[in-house]
């Protein structure tokens, strides 16, 4: 399916993990209630792990896919949805990096594009890499080659 200039990025699961971390705390909030009030909590208990298992799986299954003409973004679970982003519409690249994902050496790769559907794409949670850099000689070339310039 890839050829093997293709570059396939998933979010990390420390990052997925991070991000269901507060739903996990209310789990376990709830167990804490259901040991000292009512044994009944551990059904609120059971729900939220359950929350908590989805929202990792769902960030989990994020996949963006960088090829040399297009950015392919596959979402979600149970509904999929999969966007495609002409390399030549990309206008501008931001990473960020909170405290938490420099420890982590993770990074948000944010690509400002002229694309209606798609104005903004987030790379979420994806490893630090070179590949900004990718992503911006792909732009550069597919402009080269679909004959676009940019005019200010």
């Amino acid at each position: 399916m890839t050829q093997n200039d293709d570059i396939l990025l998933r979010p990390a699961m420390l990052f997925a993990f991070f991000k269901a971390f507060p739903l996990i705390l209310l789990a376990l909030t709830f167990l804490l209630l259901a040991w000292y009030l009512s044994p009944y909590f551990v059904l609120f208990s059971l729900a939220v792990c359950g929350l908590a298992w989805y929202r990792l799986l769902y960030l989990r299954s994020f996949k963006y896919l960088v090829s040399v003409e297009y950015i392919l973004i596959t979402k979600g679970i149970f509904f999929k949805r999969i966007d495609q982003v002409e390399m030549f519409r990309v206008k501008d690249y931001i990473i960020t990096q909170p405290f938490m994902l420099q420890i982590c050496k993770l990074m948000h790769l944010t690509l400002k594009s002229t694309d209606e559907e798609n104005k903004v794409i987030r790379f979420e949670g994806i490893a630090e890499s070179g590949i900004l850099d990718t992503i911006r000689d792909r732009v550069l070339s597919a402009r080269k080659n679909n004959n676009i310039y940019e005019l200010n």
